[in-house]
């Protein structure tokens, strides 16, 4: 049994237990590619860019283009949720919350999806036939350094814009930015100047739309600070293609009585999951000062 179940314990009738305010679900795993996998490592290959060679002579050598491939590995991580219920917990809280404990897993294992997909935007990524030639992300796909003090701002949605338009990243891909709180509070404190700006921004942060300068937004409060600059939230700008979640489980849950542990109530939930970059010229990190 959960040993804070008893802070639930009534002394009058109630009609319902309230989840604390907490994310519920995974905010990015639709703005991702997600894929099913069979095993504990998956392997995705990919072909890169080539060029057309000129032909200068009538009944030339048919010209032999080799195309580059390139492969990147994916390990898979197994993550659980379970807690007990007693009969006597549900006698003594007048309902049953089993449906609540169902919705505080499910709420969880969304979170540990977006943790997932969060590391794989600047971790390390296993590339080359075996998966075995590490790669970082460069660079040049990063913010300038040397701006550290700022928030999220026009410039730095600019300069992501630039860096994914410069390698010419397909425009019809759909392109997001995941921030936090406060880099929409940045942007509102840095484009009342520009009233268009302003009034753009205004409404994304009441809702009303969410996206701007071609990115749409996604707002997350599980971002990493840099290991570095440890006032800087590191948000990244990047394309739907850009992150491929493999999924070798997908979340499953299971309510039943445990027949060792006095016929309790076990909520079960489970997954097995995993994530990587797929292309460094698909990701921009934004460091944000806070």
């Amino acid at each position: 049994m959960s040993s804070e179940i008893t802070t639930a314990f009534v002394q009058q009738y109630s009609n319902n237990v309230q989840l604390l305010a907490q994310q519920m679900g995974s905010r990015l795993r639709e703005a991702v590619d997600v894929e099913s996998v069979t095993g504990k490592n998956a392997y995705f290959d990919q072909v890169g860019a080539t060029s057309a060679q000129v032909r200068s002579s009538r009944h030339a050598d048919t010209p032999q283009i080799d195309t580059p491939h390139s492969r990147r590995r994916v390990s898979l991580a197994d993550y659980e949720w379970a807690d007990l219920i007693d009969d006597q917990d549900k006698v003594r809280m007048l309902i049953d919350p089993t449906s609540t404990y169902a919705k505080a897993a499910a709420a969880a294992m969304g979170r540990s999806i977006d943790d997932v997909i969060i590391t794989a935007f600047n971790a390390t990524a296993y590339t080359g036939e075996t998966g075995s030639t590490s790669t970082a992300l460069p660079s040049t796909q990063k913010y300038a350094t040397s701006d550290q003090s700022t928030g999220l701002n026009i410039a730095k949605l600019l300069d992501a814009k630039k860096k994914l338009d410069l390698k010419d990243v397909d425009p019809s891909l759909k392109r997001y930015v995941v921030c936090g709180a406060t880099q929409i509070e940045d942007l509102l404190n840095t484009t009342e100047v520009k009233n268009s700006d302003y009034n753009t921004v205004k409404a994304l942060a009441m809702g009303q739309v969410d996206s701007f300068l071609g990115f749409k937004f996604i707002m997350s409060n599980r971002l990493n600070l840099d290991s570095t600059y440890t006032d800087d939230r590191l948000c990244f700008a990047f394309t739907e293609d850009a992150i491929k979640l493999a999924i070798g489980k997908d979340v499953s849950a299971r309510i039943d009585e445990r027949a060792d542990k006095s016929y309790s109530t076990q909520v079960y939930y489970c997954m097995s999951i995993g994530a990587t970059r797929m292309e460094e010229e698909k990701v921009v990190q934004i460091p944000c000062n806070e």
